[in-house]
C-alpha cells in the first residue's frame, strides 16, 4: 500500500466462461468470470471495507442503488419499485417506466474515468494509487476444459470474479442519478409518477440525461 505497487501475479487472471443460457455455440451467451490470486483477494477485502466505511460516512453512494450493495439485493429493488407503483395506483395515478440494460457493462468501464470518480469521492490518495495499479497492466487467458489460450492485456473493465470489481462498477455508475428528477433503481429501471404533461416532459428530459451520461461515459 505504501509503495503503490502490486506483484505481477496479482494482476493475472484465468477466465472461465459461464453459460448464461441459449445457444452454447454463441460466445455472447457466456459470462466471463475471472479466477484471480487468493492473496490479492484478501487485500481487496481490506480495500473494500475501507471504501464502504468512507462512503458510508460521507453518504457518497446513491441510496437508490440496490445491486452489489451490502444489505440490498434484486429483491429489495423489486419491492421498492412495486411499492412505488402500487402507491401511485392507489392514488389513481399512473407510472411510466423504462427498463435499461447496459451491454457488457463490467467489461467496458474505462479505467481513467473510473479513477477520476474514485479520486473525487473522498478516499485516501494512497488507495486511489493502489486501485490504479490493480486495474492497469492486467493480463488474462481463457480456460475451456483443459485448454488455455495465450495471455492478452486487459485495457478496460473491472474483473468479474474479483472482490473489488463489483464495488468499482458501483462507483462507475454512481453519478447517473445526479441530474435526474425521476427515480432511478440500479441499471434496470427509471420511472416517474405521471400526473400531467409536465411530468411527461420531465421524464423525457431524464431519459435524455441518461443518454448523455452513456455517451459521456462510453457505455452502451
Amino acid at each position: 500500500m505504501n509503495n503503490g505497487t502490486l506483484p505481477g501475479d496479482w494482476k493475472r487472471a484465468t477466465v472461465i466462461p459461464i453459460h448464461k443460457g441459449g445457444d452454447r455455440s454463441l460466445v455472447t451467451n457466456y459470462r466471463p468470470v475471472s479466477l484471480t490470486s487468493v492473496v490479492c483477494k484478501q487485500m481487496e477485502h481490506v480495500i473494500t471495507s475501507y471504501l464502504r466505511q468512507v462512503w458510508g460516512k460521507n453518504n457518497w453512494l446513491y441510496e437508490g442503488k440496490h445491486g452489489l450493495r451490502l444489505g440490498y439485493s434484486c429483491e429489495s429493488q423489486v419491492i421498492t419499485v412495486c411499492q412505488d407503483i402500487a402507491d401511485s395506483l392507489d392514488e389513481g395515478d399512473k407510472t411510466d417506466a423504462i427498463i435499461v440494460d447496459f451491454s457488457k457493462a463490467f467489461d467496458l468501464v474505462p479505467h481513467g474515468r473510473l479513477l477520476i470518480k474514485i479520486a473525487n469521492s473522498g478516499v485516501d490518495s494512497k488507495v486511489v494509487v493502489w486501485i490504479r495499479e490493480f486495474l492497469l497492466g492486467r493480463t488474462q487467458r481463457v480456460r475451456v476444459g483443459g485448454q488455455l489460450s495465450e495471455e492478452v492485456r486487459v485495457i478496460s473493465g473491472v474483473p468479474q470474479g474479483s472482490v473489488l470489481g463489483p464495488l468499482l462498477f458501483l462507483v462507475y455508475v454512481n453519478d447517473i442519478w445526479g441530474n435526474m428528477e425521476s427515480l432511478f433503481a440500479d441499471d434496470c429501471v427509471i420511472y416517474r409518477k405521471i400526473i400531467n404533461n409536465e411530468d411527461m416532459d420531465k421524464f423525457q428530459k431524464d431519459l435524455n440525461r441518461l443518454r448523455e451520461w452513456v455517451v459521456e461515459n462510453k457505455s452502451k
